[in-house]
């Protein structure tokens, strides 16, 4: 789903997290980095940094905030595990995975969109999921995509055991689908929409089929979130403010999505596109609604569960308890004693409420 996505590097840098520095200086403090990656949920981060909205709302609490582009999505977590950002993008899989495997504890502040289509699995010579079984798929291991795969797998009764994953860098999917060898593959937007349009493509699956599973976030580290509250109602302000625009019906709601676009390398009507595939929390009161419901639990209980069979929870983990996930009304998935993954509705309640 995103670009420069998971490869082998995400489980290396779950197991290496640990040698990392535990967490951002936790104290008082005025100023806060930020980072994000390509992709159509957090393009508005950019956007928003580019426009002053994120000077706006840090100079409305007092505090400054840098806000820096990746390029390499897994090195954006792997320099926030190391505490040199107080804050990051990243998917709910790869915050436990990453972060809160490395020991490092973390907050989603924003609950910013989830994938509703926007990560598929393809096929040819074949018009049905069944018809994967026995082949190659072509994936980034250990990603949502091959999380998506298990899913669609056990949708129509296979299982991994079934076909043959072939580990695939996400820059090459579109070139290596247009390839004889290559008949089964998984990926995310813009590659989706690349590969819909190849002869032979069949869409068998698609993160519609699991809504609300593959969900994008901003997340802070929780010692930082704490000792500085401001940091934590800044990043909801910036976020409502240009979603409410990116959204918004309007010449200037058309010019951002552009801006948005281009910045992702497409146009308007490409960004729209993807944003059609997105479930996207402009409303505040939506994305309330959505952390807190027992949907959650159910999708984390999932997640949990594919990291601990693939290796990808703490190291010598021997259950899928290794690591606490707490959820907004205080109940906790796991280790009650190792909580580090940590779903927080107050912020996104301050912004529905009006109280930034």
């Amino acid at each position: 789903m995103k670009p420069t996505f998971r490869t082998t590097l995400a489980a290396l840098a779950a197991l290496g997290a640990v040698g990392f520095a535990s967490s951002a200086v936790a104290q008082e403090k005025s100023e806060f980095k930020v980072g994000w990656s390509i992709y159509v949920g957090w393009m508005p981060w950019g956007y928003a940094a580019d426009t002053g909205i994120v000077d706006k709302w840090a100079d409305k609490f007092g505090i400054s905030i840098e806000v820096t582009q990746f390029n390499d999505y897994v090195e954006s977590i792997n320099q926030y595990t190391a505490g040199g950002y107080d804050a990051v993008t990243l998917t709910n899989m790869d915050g436990l995975s990453i972060p809160a495997a490395g020991g490092v504890d973390t907050t989603a502040v924003v609950v910013g969109d989830f994938s509703d289509g926007n990560d598929a699995v393809f096929i040819k010579d074949g018009t049905t999921l069944a018809d994967i079984a026995g082949r190659d798929v072509n994936l980034v291991e250990f990603s949502v995509s091959h999380y998506l795969l298990a899913r669609a797998l056990d949708s129509v009764g296979l299982s991994e055991r079934d076909v043959n994953v072939i580990n695939t860098a996400d820059p090459d999917m579109v070139g290596a689908f247009q390839t004889a060898d290559v008949t089964a593959m998984v990926t995310w937007n813009p590659m989706v929409s690349e590969i819909a349009q190849l002869p032979g493509a069949v869409k068998v699956f698609d993160s519609a089929q699991i809504s609300g599973e593959i969900i994008d976030l901003m997340v802070a580290n929780t010692d930082v979130l704490a000792d500085n509250p401001n940091f934590g109602k800044a990043l909801a302000g910036i976020w409502y403010e240009t979603a409410a625009l990116m959204t918004s019906d309007t010449p200037e709601g058309a010019e951002a999505r552009a801006a948005m676009g281009a910045a992702s390398g497409t146009d308007q009507a490409g960004f729209e596109a993807q944003l059609a595939a997105t479930t996207l929390f402009a409303d505040p009161a939506e994305a309330v609604a959505f952390t807190a419901s027992a949907e959650l639990g159910a999708t984390m209980d999932l997640v949990r569960a594919f990291l601990f069979d693939k290796g990808l929870l703490t190291p010598g983990a021997t259950s899928q308890d290794a690591i606490g996930i707490e959820l907004p009304d205080g109940t906790v998935l796991g280790d009650t004693g190792n909580v580090k993954f940590r779903f927080d509705t107050s912020f996104m309640q301050m912004a529905a409420d009006g109280a930034l």
